[in-house]
């Protein structure tokens, strides 16, 4: 039988466990002031301390955190990670397409500018060509940001300069830009091969110049009816690009399909030769030739222009047509569902060579422009382009444009041309260092 515990005692055991249990949570307070107080100093410390992370500095000012984030944000450059390139030295035009779930940014539902030669989603064309984007091998080429473009640019102008393709990059670009702000339309003429769109909230215009050959190209006319054929007098320039070259701030120009037909070269007034023409007692120069002196015309145009300093030129490469089983209006199709493997396009053919002459004459007028007034660079597309043989309208579109043919050349919208404009603003932003 256990002992009764007495009154004494139990006051006495009492109050021991009261001193102990008030030790505890003295302790704790304490513990707790202390952490605070290590918080506040650190803190104090932080804010106005940049730190280091694997040797890179990180900014904690939140001001130019904030501005840090944004510009990244834009240009998606990861600068901590080794592995990935920085976008200056990477080069777009090696890479490859991969798949991507994602929706395309506008479609023929959001985009009232889109036109119906490039309209394939309303003309019922299986909508598998949308989803790929083009991975460079060296780095990341960000998706399209309408609203980071438009502040790229703002204040500024911009001219496309070409043929129907360049027309094409610049209804990519209407499209992409309008998802973030309505365009008015100041101008087109009445075959709509020039037009001018201004986004009031940016101040930023948007021009395109119907152009084939930059220099000047006289339809050939037979019997009172125009043919397929050019005079292309190479030492005059097609003054309809050329005089609206003062005040532009970005041009990007483009070519070269013109010249797979027949046409006829002039120089100093007289005809010296041809272009695919096999007559006899003519000297048939070929195509590589004629571009590359046109392409010269153009470009040495625009160090010699007066009031164009500081203007940035974009030389946009040729891409190919993809026609299968014939070509416009001989039965040619195009009805390839995915991006072709690389092992089954060429690289030795015309349109590498065609290229190449682009990007040598780029280079040759950086060396010519001593005084660096202007600022030239490429848009290398043509092997990207080269690989998707899906992209084309083929026979969904409204065929009364082209005497009911497949489409093989142009490109649909949305569609892989839109990469054109990504890799124009990830340029655009490299670019800015110039102003």
């Amino acid at each position: 039988m256990a002992s009764p515990v007495s009154p004494c005692t139990s006051k006495i055991q009492n109050g021991t466990e009261w001193i102990s249990l008030l030790q505890k949570k003295l302790a704790s307070f304490l513990f707790l002031l202390l952490l605070l107080s290590a918080s506040f100093l650190f803190s104090t410390w932080y804010s106005s301390h940049n730190f280091t992370f694997g040797g890179k500095e990180v900014l904690r000012d939140s001001a130019l955190l904030t501005d840090h984030l944004e510009l990244n944000s834009t240009a998606q450059i990861i600068a901590h990670d080794e592995a990935v390139s920085p976008i200056k030295s990477c080069d777009l035009s090696k890479g490859k397409w991969l798949r991507d779930s994602r929706e395309p940014l506008y479609s023929n539902l959001t985009c009232s500018f889109l036109p119906e030669t490039s309209n394939c989603q309303m003309y019922g064309k299986p909508p598998g060509y949308l989803y790929w984007r083009w991975k460079p091998d060296e780095c990341d080429l960000p998706r399209f940001e309408s609203k980071s473009f438009l502040d790229l640019v703002r204040g500024k102008k911009m001219a496309f300069v070409g043929d129907s393709l360049a027309r094409n990059q610049f209804d990519s670009l209407l499209c992409l830009l309008s998802q973030a702000e309505t365009p008015l339309d100041v101008y087109h003429d009445p075959f709509d091969k020039f037009r001018t769109m201004h986004f009031p909230s940016s101040n930023f215009t948007l021009m395109v110049m119907w152009s084939e050959f930059y220099v000047q190209g006289i339809p050939i006319i037979i019997n009172g009816t125009a043919t397929a054929s050019f005079d292309i007098h190479l030492d005059i320039l097609n003054t309809k690009w050329t005089s609206q070259l003062p005040g532009l701030d970005y041009l990007i120009i483009s070519g070269g399909n013109w010249f797979f037909r027949v046409n006829y070269l002039h120089e100093n007034g007289s005809r010296i030769g041809c272009v695919n023409c096999r007559e006899e007692n003519l000297k048939d120069y070929g195509i590589a030739y004629a571009i590359r002196r046109v392409v010269r015309k153009a470009l040495e145009s625009i160090i010699s222009c007066q009031d164009c300093d500081g203007l940035v030129t974009f030389l946009r490469t040729y891409t190919t047509s993809h026609f299968e089983n014939g070509s416009w209006f001989n039965g040619g199709d195009c009805n390839r569902t995915e991006p072709l493997d690389e092992k089954e396009i060429n690289l030795e053919g015309i349109e590498w060579e065609v290229r190449k002459i682009q990007n040598e004459e780029i280079e040759r007028i950086k060396v010519m422009d001593k005084d660096a007034k202007n600022h030239f660079g490429v848009l290398d597309v043509t092997k990207a382009m080269m690989i998707r043989a899906d992209g084309h309208p083929g026979a969904f579109y409204n065929k009364k444009w082209f005497n009911n043919a497949n489409d093989c050349l142009h490109w649909c919208l949305p569609g892989p041309v839109d990469m054109w404009n990504e890799m124009l603003m990830l340029n655009l932003i490299s670019s800015s260092s110039f102003d």
